[in-house]
């Protein structure tokens, strides 16, 4: 059985029966190697998700010092300024006044308002695929879907979008475990370029508004909601990278499950009403974030075992979706599954804000893709990332029959 080891490729391919091994051994561990305490059981995860003795944060009660922590390196300052000041990583009460201002863009009015619009794109897109004869499934649909969709939402113009995705992808470099140098310049050159860019489009929609959120965003601050400028461009960059992020690497993930469990995709094929279900699902079985960090603001206890105040607790959903006390006959992929309660969209105050509009995107690509490529194939084995917080693929390549 492969042993819990985050960069261990053997673990990357498939981390799900480390996760046994994790749950066997019991609640709560300590990983010497990220100085975190892991947590592997759904009911533990749900739960803390939940528990205000934990944050995302720690700097609205402490200092770095006080907290027992040292201080980011000065040379990293554009990527935390640009990262402390989105809703993910904020806390009551400024968590609670940015996500009420953003979620009247989620509403779920709002959101199916933009269901014919992300249904026709994602028929624009596979339509491209299947007179190419195929091609790579990431590159060619599962990317641009969502890239667009939140782009538009923004108010971000169409021939300004090239750079989102490789910004985004350079930031989210930060969130994997233990970070490399490298990786943490390239994320401090996109947070300044990404912050540059979005200063200047807000200061053209304060000039000329639109209908797009960020001129929303101005409008509520014009009223009396404070919004600092900083907020307004942290919380776009949030919503492009969340935003796209789980559902690119949820429709990768996903169609390769397919591939390599033929008897579901063809009851997929002979059934669509499956859909929403296959759309959970498969949330579940390959979980596109693994784990969730959150910091112990006052001391906890778990199953005998205290974590004290200043430690950090790692919320591994990828185990949590497959504890076989919430789910039945966990590692097989059943696409009929009706009692599925998948914490891959988080829960809590920080649950994702997004969720309706990623399973209205993930449904349309699905359905697109069922109607006009039914004999769609695997052409050559995929390459996973070699990431383990976000779990995703270099690239799918496919083929139309």
């Amino acid at each position: 059985m492969t042993a819990f080891d985050p960069w261990d490729p053997a673990f990357l391919a498939d981390p799900y029966p480390a996760y046994a091994e994790l749950r066997a051994k019991g609640r709560v561990q300590y990983f010497e190697p990220t100085d975190q305490w892991l947590v592997p059981h759904h009911a533990d995860v749900s739960a803390l998700l939940r528990d205000r003795r934990l944050g995302r944060t720690y700097q609205h009660r402490f200092s770095h010092e006080d907290f027992g922590r040292t201080a980011p390196p000065a040379e990293h300052e554009p990527f935390h300024t640009l990262n402390d000041h989105g809703m993910l990583d904020l806390e009551p009460p400024d968590h609670t006044r940015i996500r009420r201002l953003v979620s009247k863009a989620f509403t779920p009015r709002t959101v199916e308002q933009l269901k014919p619009y992300v249904t026709g794109l994602a028929g624009e897109l596979v339509d491209r695929l299947v007179a190419a004869g195929g091609g790579d499934l990431l590159s060619d649909v599962a990317e641009p879907l969502p890239v667009a969709v939140i782009a538009e939402m923004l108010g971000i113009p169409e021939e300004d979008r090239a750079p989102l995705r490789p910004w985004s992808a350079d930031i989210c470099g930060m969130y994997e475990l233990n970070p490399s140098e490298d990786v943490a310049e390239r994320a401090v050159r996109a947070s300044v370029e990404f912050s540059d860019y979005l200063r200047e489009l807000i200061a053209e929609r304060r000039k000329q508004p639109g209908e797009d959120l960020i001129s929303g965003l101005i409008a509520a601050h014009d009223e009396g909601d404070r919004l600092t400028e900083q907020e307004m461009i942290s919380t776009c960059v949030l919503l492009l990278n969340a935003g796209h992020e789980a559902t690119v690497n949820a429709t990768v993930n996903g169609w390769y499950a397919l591939f390599r469990n033929p008897g579901q995709l063809a009851a997929l094929r002979a059934d669509h009403s499956l859909v929403p279900r296959a759309v959970e699902e498969l949330m579940r079985y390959d979980t596109p974030l693994q784990l969730f960090e959150r910091w112990v603001l006052d001391d906890i206890e778990i199953d005998g075992t205290t974590i004290p105040r200043g430690a950090e607790i790692a919320l591994l959903f990828g185990s949590a979706n497959h504890d076989p006390e919430v789910f039945r006959d966990p590692e097989r992929l059943d696409l009929t599954r009706a009692d599925n309660p998948h914490i891959s969209f988080s829960a809590g105050i920080h649950y994702c804000i997004g969720a309706p509009l990623a399973r209205i995107e993930l449904a349309a690509s699905m359905t697109a893709l069922l109607q006009q490529a039914p004999t769609l194939a695997l052409a050559a084995e995929p390459r996973r990332k070699p990431n383990f917080v976000i779990r995703g693929l270099e690239g799918l390549s496919v083929e139309v029959g």
